[in-house]
């Protein structure tokens, strides 16, 4: 007598529900391409200038110290501190615009592809 074997009847982990995408058929579609380009245009310059801005920092604070310590308004408040700060606000300035943007333009794609593969979100 042949034996029962639970794994025979195990659904396929990549197979998509019936009416449903497979992750694979989403990942090929031109929706997910141009899903993978508008994040790519807005997150390769956005990155690229907050490392030119960094790297500007640095080269001054390295090759341009006299003008870091110039004192601002006579106080104890230097260039070099204020720049220092910018670091800090251009840090959370960028993570509101990324959010802002991928609120309105991003997210609500990208649940649609999901909502492909998944059925109901």
């Amino acid at each position: 007598m042949p034996r029962h074997d639970p794994a025979q009847h195990r659904p396929d982990p990549g197979a998509a529900a019936p009416g449903l995408a497979t992750a694979e058929e989403v990942r090929e579609s031109p929706e997910f391409a141009a899903l993978q380009r508008r994040f790519r245009r807005f997150i390769f310059p956005m990155a690229g200038a907050f490392l030119a801005w960094y790297a500007l920092y640095v080269l001054l604070a390295a090759l341009a110290p006299d003008f870091m310590a110039q004192r601002v308004g006579g106080s104890t408040i230097t260039v070099g501190l204020l720049l220092g700060l910018g670091q800090f606000v251009s840090t959370f300035a960028i993570t509101m615009v990324y959010r802002s943007w991928a609120d309105k333009r991003f997210d609500p794609e990208a649940s649609a592809l999901r909502e492909r593969i998944e059925g109901v979100a």
